[in-house]
């Protein structure tokens, strides 16, 4: 006995998005502070698997910064951030490595291989994917101060160039690539490189569909402290006025600047989505209602 009187309306709205992203390229980054917790890892693995099985073609991205404060502190390693981005020293890259390349990586991989998926784990340095120069000193206006202070970021690196073929090899050959946020020197040097950049970088040169940041939120907040004052559709304009009222603080800001880089780069869309709300991202990409921001260049001509 049918529950509804068509139960199969949802099935129907779904179809039409999986006949539309049917071969196309979707970059997913994935927060560190989503991948803590095993339950919402697994959960968002078995989204991104059911995307796969779709003939969608996903490239990860993952981060680890609440991995790396947590290992930081137990090695007595300070820890230093600016405008929501990390000082690294040479101390932070070494545990970097160990988090990026190592715990959060394979964590990651596992699962991803238990929903079904054949992933293979990247770094920016495998196949010279991602290289980068260090970033030189730099003025930042810190959040809640009103004047520019000079930073240095240590060994963090500025993306130089991004060569998708290994990616692209990986995908064609139905394999889906993890990335963890390493870059490399042409000098051999191994930079932290902020992986909301990585991702917009990758999405660009892929040309994707659509980059999703997956956040430990809802999706782009008027008030952080309150869940319903989600915004679920910007242009680049209306983020621009958001961002001249002070809404944007901390590591929204250079998830705010990787979504304009995408943007300008060639990536069609971009979603801030919540990484732990059951089924979020496939209601983002499989209803017409959303569950979080979607954000695009301009808005659509009438």
């Amino acid at each position: 006995m049918p529950l509804s009187p068509n139960p199969y309306a949802a099935l129907k709205e779904a179809s039409q998005y999986v006949r539309l992203f049917r071969g196309k390229t979707f970059v997913v980054k994935v927060g560190g502070d989503v991948l803590v917790d095993p339950k919402i890892r697994k959960a968002l693995c078995e989204q991104i698997a059911l995307l796969w099985s779709f003939s969608i073609r996903v490239v990860v991205v993952h981060g680890g910064g609440a991995e790396l404060d947590t290992v930081c502190a137990s090695m007595n390693i300070p820890v230093q951030k600016v405008a929501g981005r990390r000082i690294t020293t040479p101390e932070v890259l070494d545990a970097a490595k160990m988090v990026f390349a190592g715990q959060v990586h394979m964590d990651l991989l596992a699962e991803l291989q238990a929903a079904g998926v054949p992933a293979v784990g990247l770094s920016g340095l495998d196949a010279g994917l991602v290289k980068a120069t260090r970033r030189p000193p730099i003025s930042v206006i810190p959040d809640g101060a009103t004047e520019p202070q000079l930073v240095d970021f240590g060994l963090v690196g500025d993306i130089e160039s991004v060569d998708p073929a290994i990616l692209t090899h990986l995908l064609e050959g139905g394999y889906l690539p993890v990335v963890a946020p390493l870059s490399g020197g042409e000098d051999g040097t191994i930079y932290n490189t902020n992986a909301d950049t990585i991702a917009a970088s990758l999405a660009s040169a892929l040309c994707a569909e659509k980059l999703f940041f997956l956040l430990s939120v809802p999706g782009l907040l008027k008030d952080v402290k309150k869940s319903s004052s989600l915004v679920p559709h910007a242009t680049l304009d209306e983020l621009a006025a958001l961002e001249a009222k002070g809404v944007i603080s901390g590591g929204m800001r250079p998830k705010v600047a990787a979504v304009k880089a995408a943007l300008l780069g060639g990536a069609q869309s971009v979603h801030l989505v919540s990484g732990i709300v059951a089924d979020a991202l496939l209601a983002e990409v499989f209803t017409n209602e959303g569950s979080g921001t979607m954000i695009v260049a301009n808005a659509p001509v009438a």
